[in-house]
Formats: structure tokens, C-alpha cells, sequence
């Protein structure tokens, strides 16, 4: 692949649409508590990327997380992220990611950059992305792999709910590092 190429070759420069493959991708986090990082994923996720030709420069990303899908391996936890005082799913049922423009950085890696919605909050934010390959399932079907990463600051989003800590500081962090795996299955 060239500097340019940010999904697989498809033979054409005609537009094609790859579905993501919940069952085979992932959106974690991970974020302090305390005086250690907590790490949580949403279990539900799904979207599309759809590239030009060879290259996703021209393309277009959409990735929907049910917000409700949040598991930190503590049920409490979980159980409290999802009122109002974080993401408050009832009102929020959806985190959003909608590309804005692509920027390649080189071999396969490239600047995604987009508008985050998070409890019906929008912002734009910049996610380090790379093309981690693809080809033929042995079931017939064409899939390709990226993973993205960046790192924003919660109460951009307002999430603003913490405890203060008797030693000093609080019981939540503000820098949240996001990590979104994905696998996607070529449409016909």
C-alpha cells in the first residue's frame, strides 16, 4: 500500500461500503480511579466505512455505540455510569463518531478526524488510525481490520460527576483514552 491507502485495494475507484462486524470489533476505554486506571469497553457497536477505490481519504466512517452496552467488570459501576451523573442512557442512548476528513500519515496510518457526540454533546476530535490488513474469510466473505485511537477530556462532554479524595484529588480523572477496533465485512 502507498501513503495514500488506508483500507484494501477494491479494484475500482467506485465507492464500497464496509458494515462493521460487532461480534469481531470493540470500543474501550480507559480512564483513573483513584490512583489506578480503570478499563471498560461497550459491548454494542456497529457502523459503516466506506472508501473510495483504493484509499479512505475520500471515504466516510460512521461508528453508533449503545451507551447502555458499558461493562467495567463491576455491575454497581456500570450500574452508576449509566445514570445521569455519566452518560445517562435514558436521554443519551447513543455515542456517535462521524468522520469529517481523512489525513494520511503514512504506510498505513493515517489522522481520522470527526465530530464525537457523547451524552448528546458534540465535539470534534482527531483519532490515530491504521489499516491492520484484510483479504478473504475462509467463508467466503471480504473483511478489513482498523483500529483508531485518541484521547479527550470528559467534562468536554459533560461528564462532570466526581468525589473528592481525603488525600487530595478526586476519584475520577478527566482524560479518557478511547480505543475502537474494527473488523468489516465488505458489502455487495
Amino acid at each position: 500500500m502507498t501513503t495514500t491507502d488506508t483500507a484494501p485495494s477494491t479494484g475500482t475507484s467506485a465507492t464500497t461500503v464496509w458494515t462493521i462486524d460487532p461480534s469481531h470489533s470493540s470500543a474501550s476505554f480507559t480512564v483513573r480511579h483513584m490512583f489506578t486506571k480503570v478499563r471498560g469497553r461497550f459491548s454494542d457497536i456497529s457502523g459503516t466505512i466506506e472508501t473510495r477505490g483504493d484509499s479512505l481519504t475520500d471515504g466516510q466512517v460512521t461508528v453508533e455505540i449503545k451507551a447502555d452496552s458499558i461493562d467495567t467488570n463491576d455491575a454497581q459501576r456500570d450500574g452508576h455510569l449509566r445514570t445521569n451523573d455519566f452518560f445517562g442512557t435514558g436521554d443519551n442512548p447513543l455515542i456517535t463518531f462521524r468522520s469529517t476528513s481523512v489525513n494520511p500519515r503514512g504506510g498505513d496510518k493515517f489522522l481520522l478526524h470527526g465530530d464525537l457526540t457523547i451524552r448528546g454533546v458534540t465535539r470534534p476530535v482527531t483519532l490515530e488510525a491504521e489499516y491492520e490488513g484484510g483479504g478473504k474469510t475462509p467463508f467466503g466473505t471480504e473483511v478489513a481490520s482498523w483500529t483508531a485511537e485518541t484521547e479527550v477530556d470528559r467534562k468536554d462532554f459533560d461528564l462532570t460527576w466526581n468525589a473528592p479524595l481525603e488525600a487530595g484529588g478526586f476519584l475520577v480523572g478527566d482524560d479518557v483514552k478511547i480505543t475502537i477496533d474494527v473488523e468489516a465485512v465488505k458489502q455487495s
